[in-house]
């Protein structure tokens, strides 16, 4: 079973789809059960589509630091 710190380690693989099956199954699962998750994985979706929209890549630091603030704000553990 997945604790939600898992989750947040976790988010962007889920959602680029390089899990393994048996991890998706894990992860939705632990998002059914999880409100907090859920938020958590929103937040990490919709930002990621927000930047997607920027036409020149952002510098690696800019993006690092973007999923840091985060990862702390939204912890729910």
């Amino acid at each position: 079973m997945l604790k939600c710190r898992d989750v947040t380690e976790l988010s962007t693989d889920y959602l680029e789809g390089a899990m393994s099956p048996t991890g998706r199954v894990a992860m939705r699962w632990h998002l059914m059960l999880c409100r907090n998750c859920r938020a958590f994985l929103g937040q990490v979706r919709r930002t990621r589509d927000l930047l997607g929209r920027i036409r020149q890549p952002l510098a690696p630091e800019v993006e690092e630091r973007v999923m840091e603030k985060l990862t702390r704000s939204s912890n729910p553990d």
